[in-house]
């Protein structure tokens, strides 16, 4: 390994140190961090745009390098990470740990570790002499509802467009050219409450809760009865999810107020809006009626909580046969878990994924990406740069 390669190497470990230390659990602000990079840039010479949400407490970093023409890459990352209450940790999952080529810490492999090296490399790419420019993403929420990533999308104009993305999830440096698509739902149903043994003068929001959680499960089976199939994913085709369920506080008495959660994974090709809008009309003409009857007020609420479209970039897409060549690997991957990817190919940008770590260590106690794919990613990077500069 070469000077320059240990430098950079440093460099990025360094960096993984600093954002590792910031709670960017999703509930928290990560405008701590966003305000540490956005120094650190600055002092190697790197101007930076700033963003925040509506609320001022969450924001985005967009920072570009060599000339300013439509094409090059953008680099992206979120910062956001997963809670680590109720996990076993053997110390402070918020301070990095370096052991038996472990790089331990929340959020090191999904997706920190990818943020430090493009960070990293951001001084290199601004020496060098681009043809085309380099683009770095860094967003927030990715793990809640991705408002980060489609708010980027948004302030991208009047910067020029990149011609592509990479999204640096954990892939084990391997090219991913294809993920589910994922939403998911808050329902609430309110009816009238009262004593069961008057339950006909009553509108019980249990119930008519119960029949959606069961027309969901009946959608689950039929998709995957007969359902598209799209080899790569594992299981090859959508899938639909009651995840929790909350009504009722004692046996004799009506429940006035159901709320449940479901999401819809969906394979390229499936349309989980489509089975949203199956599920509202099961509920509006067949679940619902029965309370209204009793109790004219009774409400079906349904609010969004997460929207990433799902990926398909062709395999013999130029971005794949790009990815491939600077990785070293002939093959291109599908997983079923979403990422931010979906939403940038949605917004015109072809993307594709590929990011030190695996998603097995991902949101685990514990987790940890090894040194040598934060290497690897380095030189992965590095040879990108080259190609720019062609």
């Amino acid at each position: 390994m070469g000077d320059n390669e240990m430098t950079q190497l440093g460099e990025a470990l360094g960096l993984l140190d600093r954002l590792v230390a910031f709670d960017t659990t999703s509930r928290n602000s990560n405008l701590d961090l966003i305000r540490d990079v956005e120094a650190w840039l600055a002092a190697h010479g790197i101007a930076s745009r700033v963003t925040l949400d509506a609320e001022g407490r969450k924001a985005n970093l967009y920072a570009m390098v060599g000339p300013r023409v439509a094409g090059g890459v953008a680099l992206s990352a979120h910062v956001d990470c997963v809670p680590v209450e109720g996990q076993e940790w053997k110390a402070d999952p918020f301070r990095l740990r370096r052991e038996a080529g472990r790089l331990i810490g929340r959020g090191t492999s999904d997706m920190k570790g990818f943020a430090a090296c493009a960070i990293a490399m951001m001084p290199e790419f601004a020496a060098m002499d681009l043809q085309r420019p380099v683009h770095l993403w860094l967003t927030h929420d990715e793990e809640t509802n991705a408002a980060g990533a489609w708010r980027l999308v948004t302030e991208l104009e009047p910067d020029p467009l990149p011609g592509c993305c990479i999204v640096g999830e954990p892939t084990g440096m391997a090219p991913v050219v294809g993920h589910k698509g994922y939403a998911s739902w808050d329902v609430t149903v309110t009816g009238l409450s009262g004593h069961s043994s008057r339950a006909t003068e009553t509108a019980n929001a249990l119930h008519a809760a119960a029949e959606g959680a069961a027309f969901l499960a009946r959608r689950a089976r039929l998709f995957a009865k007969l359902g598209r199939r799209a080899e790569g994913f594992e299981p090859p085709f959508t899938t639909v999810h009651v995840g929790t369920f909350r009504a009722g506080s004692i046996l004799n008495i009506v429940p006035d107020r159901a709320e449940m959660t479901f999401e819809v994974r969906s394979v390229p090709g499936d349309d989980a809006e489509a089975v949203l809008a199956e599920f509202r009309t099961f509920m509006e003409t067949e679940a619902m009626p029965p309370l209204r009857a009793v109790h004219p007020d009774a409400e079906l609420r349904i609010a969004p909580r997460s929207v990433l479209p799902p990926l398909d970039l062709a395999e013999d897409a130029p971005l794949t046969l790009l990815v491939q060549r600077l990785t070293g690997r002939n093959a291109a991957g599908r997983v079923s878990y979403g990422t931010e990817a979906g939403v940038y190919q949605r917004a015109g940008i072809p993307t594709i994924v590929c990011g030190p770590g695996h998603i097995a260590q991902a949101h685990q106690p514990e987790e940890w990406v090894a040194d040598s794919e934060i290497d690897s990613c380095l030189g992965f990077l590095g040879r990108l740069a080259g190609t720019l500069a062609g």
